[in-house]
């Protein structure tokens, strides 16, 4: 009779891991992550529209980035940049009616004169739009070594797939953070995922490959 006796696994305790974050796809590809300088670049002004500061559409931080971007604004003017702004058309009686005062531009960033307004439906501002026609007609044309700095609203959505447009037309777009906002979503398994996590990862997902971030107004050289 065997005397062997069956052998009993205990369960092992995972080790603790540290996180490290991965290389990104611009490290690999070799890109520049370096901030431009905003005497070089174009602005380019998402939907900064009171649609995202009341009712249905307002935005955690809503008030915090339109006051960023009203400062960003102000430094582009001084230094001579160009500026574009970007508007969604959503049609009459929806929260983007730009015929109607929730969907027009907020006074705090409104548009000069001679200062371009491009009119968009989707949320990559370049798709179906005078975007690119009008940054050309600015000497900024893909390839011509002028950098576009973005802001506006909202991160994961118009600014999030206006880097990722302008980086598949060869510019290298700068978002700037604190000009942004978003707002809390349900995640597909039913939790609320807060704003600031949305925000957060939208940013990093930029990062990725699509352009730089600069945390505020004045990480962006004169």
């Amino acid at each position: 009779m065997s005397t062997h006796q069956p052998t009993t696994h205990q369960p092992t305790t995972p080790q603790s891991t540290t996180h490290q974050p991965s290389t990104t796809l611009r490290d690999l590809s070799g890109l520049d992550d370096r901030a431009p300088k905003l005497s070089d670049c174009v602005l380019i002004m998402i939907d900064f529209q009171n649609t995202y500061r009341t009712g249905v559409m307002a935005l955690e931080g809503a008030e915090e980035a339109l006051a960023a971007g009203a400062r960003l604004l102000e430094r582009a003017r001084a230094a001579g940049t160009p500026v574009i702004h970007v508007i969604n058309d959503g049609g009459e009686n929806t929260p983007y009616d730009i015929r109607a005062h929730i969907g027009a531009i907020s006074d705090e960033v409104a548009p000069a004169d001679g200062e371009a307004v491009v009119v968009k439906q989707f949320p990559n501002s370049f798709h179906l739009t005078e975007l690119e026609k009008t940054l050309t007609g600015l000497g900024a044309a893909p390839g011509s070594g002028k950098d576009l700095v973005l802001a506006g609203f909202m991160t994961h959505m118009c600014v999030n797939y206006t880097a990722q447009g302008a980086f598949n037309l060869g510019y290298r777009p700068t978002v700037v953070a604190e000009t942004t906002a978003t707002r809390a979503l349900t995640a597909p398994d039913g939790a609320v995922l807060p704003a600031a996590a949305l925000q957060a990862a939208a940013l990093t997902a930029v990062t990725d490959l699509f352009g730089v971030v600069v945390p505020t107004v004045d990480a962006l050289p004169a």
